[in-house]
């Protein structure tokens, strides 16, 4: 596994972990990211790009900044999302992004009680999911068509 690190200044940090990476080895990693205040892959360059996102691209990118190994709700995205974009959105709209992105296998979904959780799913499914969604829409407009 190979993370890049830009920190503020726009110094590029990489890392590299060779064999069994656990959870505590990426937490540590995430703590080194933290301070030295960049994320993995966000160039400081490309942030002038952000403002010209939709909703949906804004709130997957703080998924992956902000969230990448972790379990996270609706709330914990919206109030990241505020503070880092400095600009308001609504519960209801972070919750329907990430259903949606769940829906099209970005993320993993489970419910605890009366609440929603989320994860980004794995590379390999977010691949199968991608597959999928481009044969239903071949097939989709295949039907239209006749």
């Amino acid at each position: 596994m190979k993370v890049e690190v830009f920190d503020s200044t726009g110094s590029r940090y990489t890392v590299t972990f060779e064999g069994n990476v656990t959870r505590e080895k990426a937490v540590r990693l995430l703590d080194i990211i933290e301070l030295l205040g960049g994320m993995p892959g966000v160039n400081p360059n490309e942030t002038q790009l952000v403002s010209e996102l939709s909703k949906l691209e804004k709130t997957h990118l703080i998924v992956e900044k902000h969230f990448p190994i972790i379990w996270f709700s609706s709330r914990d995205v919206q109030t990241v999302y505020e503070q880092e974009l400095k600009e308001p959105v609504a519960l209801s709209v972070v919750s329907t992004y990430l259903s949606r992105m769940s829906g099209r296998g970005i993320l993993v979904k489970t419910t605890v009680g009366s609440s929603k959780r989320y994860r980004l799913a794995s590379q390999r499914m977010q691949a199968a999911a991608a597959e999928s969604f481009t044969k239903d829409n071949s097939q989709t407009s295949t039907l239209r068509r006749n």
